[in-house]
């Protein structure tokens, strides 16, 4: 790759604040976790340098390698890394950089003017956390280079060798003394830089795996407009046109792209200097704002609305019904709250997205009125279900505060502490009778549920809220739903399907995370929600029995521990009410021998696309799905 100086970047530039001591002996409190969320975390860091390096107007190509032996590679082709000796530290920038936590050219301004990593603990926090690395820069014609062990270095930086290159490559192996795993996973860390590669425009970043020759490059010409466009690619769009502006203010750029669907949920994805914001903060609060007066204001001047329509005054959610936006801001100073900076707090913010937003969706209905037309018209059916909805969330409300009005075929548990109740939502009343014989009364609740409940991708509130199953679930759990939802009121702190081993079941499990994803989310946010895994065979050899949850391990038992196959008697259970209640419990409920998944989001964009995907009304994307992970498949009953 090759790239231009279009300004110095120095030694002088780069400004320290503390030494690594600390990371190595605790590295949770840099990168979350030393699990496979940390180990990606490392990636992370790394690119971000050199998106830096890409938002500062200096590098328009990344590339990514992850290689044979679990190493990785970033190449990037922006400035290169200062390797100058530091006017305070009496070594090279570089080796500053890279040892010293708190030091680059984020800080005072000399550097960068925007940065994603604001906490400057970056590349200098994976050194510390890598067997081995090696920091390459390509500048002023040279290729210097330095080598680290466990952050430590092994000599002072070197010319190598000459180049035309501009740039700077880092290549580190994760410490296996600090992570439990140095597998990376191709997948997830392309849903990353696919994500970068969308809100940056035109810039290019590659991702390539060695181990099995993936690779992917991502560029995209329209920027966060088409990260809109691949974000509802699933979904039935109302108007092709993206809505889309872009404005600066006092040193603070502000991006938006939006665009709704036929659906009824919203997403939208906040970003501040690249960071995923997940927790939202200011520039979400100030396009929620300027989006609900701007559509209100709109509904009273508009000509092309009915007379009756002009008195409706809409809510902020009946306007985010079916709405994909991002939102993309970046400033000098950006104020994150906490280490894990998933909440912008800068108070200017929400105003200048506001303006920014009022202004742009303003002059966007003006010059679109077909398209204002059919937002508006999606708010006002949305608030008369939402009407409907508020009756019937009221009903279960009033339920849900009393125990008298708990589920008539709920057995509830004794235990009043949450975070030792749990409940088994169970298909059927047969295998709710043997889960209610088995269970241990004091801390295990069950509900039963009467077939597939409702499809709530394809519905409203007030059509869910009228489903006998879907309200015993919210009655039993206490939370509540929507704006209503409060997960400290919980009364289990396991919620847990258990459904049959076959396609039914698994169709069943899917309908209910369906609707807890759409509608209940803090329980899968707060690790409640769980998934039982009952048994598919049981195999009697003698006097010794096994229980079998998959065919490999059927295989497995079969040919190293059954004594004679011959005489093996082998129990293939089509359903859970084929178990007797101590079967059950053996096997399925007991916390000593049970096994139970835990429901996780490790990615909300993914998650949405494969709910919509599976559950929707789009045929084509479904059968790509299926087709793509058919081989995946394990114990697949039909």
């Amino acid at each position: 790759m090759s790239g231009t100086q279009k300004q110095t970047y120095e030694a002088s530039q780069i400004k320290i604040l503390e030494g690594l001591e600390a990371v190595r002996k605790r590295p949770g409190m840099y990168i979350g976790s030393t699990g496979i969320r940390g180990l990606h975390h490392l990636v992370y860091e790394v690119v971000d340098n050199s998106i830096d390096e890409a938002m500062a107007g200096y590098c328009t190509e990344i590339e990514v390698v992850i290689n044979k032996d679990n190493s990785v590679s970033v190449t990037d082709n922006g400035r290169g890394i200062p390797v100058g000796i530091h006017p305070e530290a009496g070594v090279s920038a570089l080796e500053v950089v890279m040892t010293k936590l708190h030091a680059g050219g984020k800080f005072g301004g000399g550097g960068y003017k925007v940065s994603g990593g604001l906490h400057g603990v970056g590349v200098s926090v994976v050194n510390a956390l890598s067997e081995w690395l090696v920091a390459e820069v390509y500048k002023d014609g040279n290729i210097y280079q330095q080598k680290y062990e466990r952050g430590v270095p092994l000599g002072p930086v070197e010319v190598i060798g000459r180049t035309r290159q501009v740039g700077t490559k880092v290549t580190f192996m994760a410490d296996e003394e600090i992570f439990e795993t140095k597998n990376y996973d191709f997948n997830v860390l392309s849903q990353r830089i696919r994500e970068l590669a969308f809100l940056n425009k035109n810039l290019k970043i590659s991702i390539e795996d060695k181990r099995d020759a993936q690779k992917h490059v991502y560029y995209y010409r329209g920027g966060i407009s088409s990260f809109v466009e691949f974000l509802n690619r699933s979904k039935t769009v109302l108007h092709n046109k993206i809505v889309y502006f872009k404005n600066e203010k006092d040193d603070t750029s502000i991006e938006i792209a939006m665009q709704y669907n036929d659906g009824y949920t919203e997403n939208i994805y906040t970003f501040a200097n690249n960071i995923n914001t997940i927790e939202g903060g200011t520039h979400l609060s100030g396009f929620k704002s300027a989006l609900t007066r701007t559509v209100n204001n709109y509904i009273q001047k508009a000509n092309n609305l009915n007379a009756k329509d002009k008195n409706v005054t809409l809510s902020g959610e009946d306007i985010r019904e079916g709405l994909t936006a991002v939102i993309s801001v970046k400033l000098t100073e950006p104020q994150f709250e906490g280490q894990t900076k998933t909440k912008l707090g800068n108070s200017e913010t929400r105003g200048i997205v506001d303006s920014i937003m009022a202004q742009g969706l303003d002059e966007f209905f003006e010059e679109n009125p077909a398209v204002a037309k059919k937002i508006v018209e999606k708010g006002i059916n949305a608030a008369k279900a939402r009407e409907a909805a508020r009756k019937a969330r009221n009903i279960i409300r009033s339920n849900a505060l009393s125990v008298t009005n708990l589920p008539v075929k709920l057995a509830d548990c004794s235990e009043t502490d949450p975070s030792l109740s749990e409940i088994f939502v169970v298909e059927g009343d047969s295998a709710g009778g043997s889960a209610k014989q088995g269970r241990d009364r004091k801390f295990q609740a069950i509900l039963p549920l009467r077939g597939k409940i409702l499809n709530v991708e394809k519905a409203q509130d007030h059509k869910i809220l009228s489903s006998e199953e879907i309200k015993a679930m919210i009655t039993a759990m206490g939370t509540g739903i929507g704006n209503d939802f409060d997960v400290e009121k919980a009364r289990y702190h396991k919620f847990i399907i258990m459904t049959d081993a076959d396609v039914d079941g698994a169709h069943i499990t899917t309908l209910i995370l369906t609707f807890l994803f759409r509608r209940m989310k803090g329980l899968i946010e707060k690790g409640y929600v769980y998934i039982a895994n009952p048994p598919l065979y049981k195999i009697k050899d003698g006097n010794n029995e096994y229980y079998v949850y998959d065919d490999l391990e059927f295989d497995r038992v079969m040919n190293t521990r059954v004594k004679n196959r011959s005489t093996a008697r082998i129990q293939r259970y089509k359903g859970l009410g084929e178990m007797n209640p101590e079967q059950l419990w053996e096997t399925t409920m007991n916390p000593e021998t049970r096994i139970l998944y835990q429901v996780k989001i490790e990615d909300a964009m993914e998650a949405d696309e494969i709910f919509t995907v599976l559950m929707g009304d789009k045929v084509e994307p479904r059968r790509d799905f299926i087709q793509e992970n058919a081989a995946l498949v394990q114990n697949l009953d039909v």
